[in-house]
């Protein structure tokens, strides 16, 4: 697989992408094949196969649009060659926990939801600033459940 980054001079453009193996796949129309893993884009992780497959490829054929999903990618998005790193702290401590909504967590601790998300899967890596706060908004998600009455 070629994970080499294009520079912007050459007109690549997409000429058909697919899903495997929790991966997004992209040829170009010069016949190469790049790929990212879904949790780069957690919107797409998230929806089932229908959903991803209702997508078009934009005018230029430099990007995607999942109509659906509201979501968009740029031919760009492939050419990264970040893999997910599980080793992350916040990864690690989220994905013991997976009932609780990454959504809400990210609400409550005013963190974009794709940011957080790309956090716990490894794409990216938080700041110590950002750490202490994901770190304060788990307790008060525990003690929100600890106060619900049955």
């Amino acid at each position: 697989m070629n994970t080499t980054v294009i520079k912007s001079n050459q007109m690549n453009t997409i000429k058909k992408i697919w899903f495997e193996r929790n991966r997004i796949y992209m040829e170009t129309n010069n016949s190469e094949i790049y790929s990212r893993p879904l949790e780069a884009f957690p919107i797409l992780k998230a929806a089932n196969d229908k959903h991803r497959k209702s997508y078009k490829i934009g005018k230029d054929k430099t990007d995607i649009r999942w109509d659906e999903l509201d979501e968009d990618i740029h031919i760009n998005s492939f050419f990264s060659t970040a893999e997910p790193d599980f080793n992350i702290a916040v990864a690690r401590t989220l994905k013991q926990f997976p009932e609780i909504n990454i959504f809400a967590l990210a609400n409550q601790i005013f963190i974009n939801k794709s940011l957080l998300v790309k956090y716990i899967y490894g794409i990216k890596k938080p700041s110590d600033g950002r750490k202490k706060e994901i770190e304060k908004g788990l307790p008060v998600l525990g003690e929100k459940l600890l106060t619900v009455e049955l």
